[in-house]
């Protein structure tokens, strides 16, 4: 029996993809930290009664970094592909001042999320065989004063992601960068997002499926942040220092 991996499996989109592969008679490892347990369980369940597949959680945290290459090796049977949904917004202003919430954002979106791919991206290599997908956002492809920091991790997950895709082609192991601009989660709940601008976890969940199965390299999720995303970073530096974003 083959397992897919999901990092992060708390998360709102984790849950949504989750289902997309269940639908498709796909087994799970849910992975998330000790204290998300109790709602992996929860997600397991469901899945399990409603498309008759085999889910099971998973503890991992991601900033542990020392304890990845344990967890990876007591998943048994290896999984066949591994999605990452690892992310923490974090609060720009707080982290300005306070450089432990700096390293939260930074070791949560980046560091940890480099440690866990750099030892199944090993095994994938080996075997060859396997897919990664990584989320990403699209708040990598440009600083903006309101993320920065957040935009500078997610900027370097990027960048990782792309580098490995060149580094497992050869291997036959494929690499998929996943780009979300806005999307109605918890993670931005409060938050006056534009609602033609903003998705719903199911979309993105589909889009991701999608593009894995498709062997897309990268993709923004809605299709349009492309353009969006374009007319950003085409910004003269002189002019964009100036905008409020």
């Amino acid at each position: 029996m083959s397992y897919i991996l999901i990092l992060g499996a708390a998360s709102d989109i984790a849950k949504a993809v989750a289902a997309e592969y269940a639908k498709q008679g796909k087994s799970l490892y849910l992975a998330t930290r000790a204290q998300e347990k109790e709602e992996a369980e929860a997600t397991a369940t469901d899945l399990k009664v409603k498309y008759n597949i085999e889910a099971e959680t998973v503890e991992v945290d991601a900033v542990d970094f020392a304890s990845h290459a344990d967890f990876y090796e007591k998943l048994d049977p290896k999984p066949e592909g591994t999605l990452l949904f690892i992310g923490y917004l974090g609060d720009q202003i707080k982290a300005q001042a306070d450089f432990e919430e700096t390293q939260r954002i930074i070791n949560t979106n980046y560091v940890g999320a480099v440690s866990l791919l750099n030892v199944i991206a090993n095994d994938y290599e080996s075997k060859k065989s396997g897919f990664i997908v990584g989320v990403s956002s699209v708040a990598g492809d440009r600083g903006r004063q309101s993320n920065y920091l957040y935009g500078s991790a997610k900027a370097g997950l990027t960048a990782y992601l792309s580098g490995l895709r060149h580094r497992l082609y050869a291997s036959g192991v494929h690499v998929v960068t996943v780009k979300p601009g806005f999307v109605n989660t918890r993670m931005t709940e409060g938050m006056d997002l534009p609602a033609k601008l903003t998705a719903e976890p199911e979309e993105v969940a589909r889009d991701i499926v999608k593009a894995q199965q498709k062997r897309k390299n990268t993709i923004y999720t809605k299709w349009f942040w492309r353009c969006v995303m374009m007319v950003i970073t085409s910004i003269p530096e002189f002019v964009f220092k100036k905008t409020k974003l």
